[in-house]
């Protein structure tokens, strides 16, 4: 059964999609003329936004008001998703499949895909809707906003709902399990039961609970793990030229180190990108949608920058790592132990344990945000709470034990296959919605341009969508 999803797997992943990516990723960039470089400053800028001060022209109630997140938030929510396991064993897993060439095209992929994060993002923010407690927004609402397909945004619905609320808490679930069993020896199975029991107690606190939650752990995990790199970085400094020029030459099959092509080495390390940083799957927008701001581009500019925090900055602290410690060409080792191996050998027994405790802080916090992602699409297709309490135990439960006691291989190659066909609906979408997007960035630049401290937009500006947008009075 694993063997039949992995040549499926191997022949979605063909390059056409690879190309799709990467040419989608290239029109974008060209067409918001390098908005994911040009406008850094910004994205650093509009962290600080809070919901009260944003929202106001927006929403009049002030109850409401002070239920909706804030741009930060947003950021927590979509990064705590992004930062995971895609970071650790995902990585890893590339290094060791692909060589240490694949780091080099998740850093491609990263670069270029910002600009279609932030497309996708701004559509997000462009076509929400409001909820009885924030507001609620994603690919599957501005397909049958802008689209008027009905049907595609029900296939994108269901698709995410497997993807990110089933499939994707069973990895984090699986690494966290094994990490844990790596470390200190326990079971599978009671790791497995604490971590359902947390997830269930979390996910039926709402979008609220879980952006509180996000916006503690993600700094925390992010900045302490990055912390520890930069200290086995400064510990071998002098062989960071070596690990760049190791890079370099297997991403072009120059020198294959560890086995396999140079087609092995990009389709690996387009797939564990794509896996770590979800620019174009159509998953960050259901949170971006959330957060109250002034106008659409400002969660566009915001979910760019996530794209960049996740893997130039966390998966290139866990590629420097491995391929510092020479441990990536051992074949026994694969995903997290690869990466608990390599800071052992690095800082002695204590590594193991801390990477333990900081997958467990990355995939936690994936799971309940990933848990957001499907609950938001299951809104999308029918109201009933019925349905939605099923979901909830399935996600945060059935589906957190069933990557508990599942095997490493069989969890990522479900998710490589639910992950192809959700990307490529969502780039659909996106191409033919994009241009409201160029149209909303040459507004709110030529707002700044004039010296607005706050841009804002209103429906009004897009006659021929105004009776489509439910927000932006």
């Amino acid at each position: 059964m694993n063997e039949l999803i992995t040549q499926i797997n191997d022949a979605i992943w063909s390059y056409v999609l690879i190309a799709a990516l990467v040419g989608c990723g290239l029109w974008f960039t060209m067409k918001t003329r390098f908005v994911q470089f040009r406008m850094v400053g910004e994205m650093f800028r509009l962290l600080s936004d809070s919901a009260v001060d944003t929202v106001e022209s927006q929403v009049k109630e002030p109850r409401v008001r002070q239920r909706h997140i804030s741009s930060f938030q947003a950021f927590a929510v979509s990064v705590a998703t992004r930062v995971g396991t895609g970071n650790l064993a995902g990585v890893a897993s590339a290094i060791a499949i692909g060589g240490p060439g694949a780091v080099f095209w998740m850093w491609i992929i990263a670069l270029i895909g910002s600009a279609t994060a932030f497309v996708e993002s701004t559509l997000a923010q462009l076509f929400k809707q409001k909820h009885k407690d924030s507001y609620i927004g994603g690919p599957a609402y501005y397909i049958q906003r802008g689209l008027h397909q009905r049907w595609m945004a029900i296939t994108f619905a269901v698709l995410i709902t497997c993807q990110f609320g089933l499939s994707n808490n069973s990895i984090q679930s699986n690494t966290i399990c094994g990490a844990m069993q790596e470390a200190f020896g326990w079971s599978p199975v009671w790791v497995g039961i604490v971590l359902a029991a947390l997830g269930l107690f979390i996910v039926f606190g709402g979008i609220q609970r879980i952006a509180h939650v996000c916006a503690i752990l993600v700094p925390l995990m992010a900045i302490g793990y990055m912390l520890l790199a930069i200290i086995v970085i400064v510990m071998n400094i002098g062989l960071i030229p070596h690990v760049f020029k190791v890079i370099v030459l297997d991403a072009f099959g120059i020198e294959q180190i560890a086995g396999g092509g140079i087609g092995t080495t990009i389709m690996i390390g387009v797939r564990r990108g794509l896996f770590s940083n979800e620019a174009g799957e159509g998953s960050a927008p259901n949170v971006a949608a959330t957060a109250a701001v002034s106008h659409p581009v400002k969660q566009g500019l915001i979910q760019a920058l996530g794209v960049f925090t996740d893997t130039l900055l966390v998966c290139s602290c866990t590629a420097f790592i491995i391929l510092i410690s020479g441990l990536y060409n051992v074949p026994e080792l694969n995903g997290i132990a690869l990466t608990q191996s390599a800071l052992q050998s690095e800082v002695g027994s204590a590594g193991p344990v801390f990477v333990a405790i900081a997958i467990f802080l990355f995939a936690f916090s994936s799971i309940i945000g990933n848990y957001y992602y499907g609950e938001a699409n299951i809104r999308f297709i029918t109201p009933n709470t019925t349905v939605m309490t099923m979901y909830r135990i399935c996600s945060a439960g059935v589906m957190v034990m069933f990557g508990a006691l599942a095997s490493f291989e069989l969890v990522w190659n479900i998710v490589d296959f639910f992950m192809a066909f959700l990307t490529a609906c969502n780039l659909i979408a996106i191409v033919l919605l994009g241009r409201y997007a160029f149209r909303l960035l040459d507004d709110y630049r030529s707002q700044k341009r004039q010296g607005v401290k706050t841009p804002t937009f209103h429906r009004s500006q897009l006659p021929e969508l105004e009776k489509e947008l439910e927000c932006w009075e």
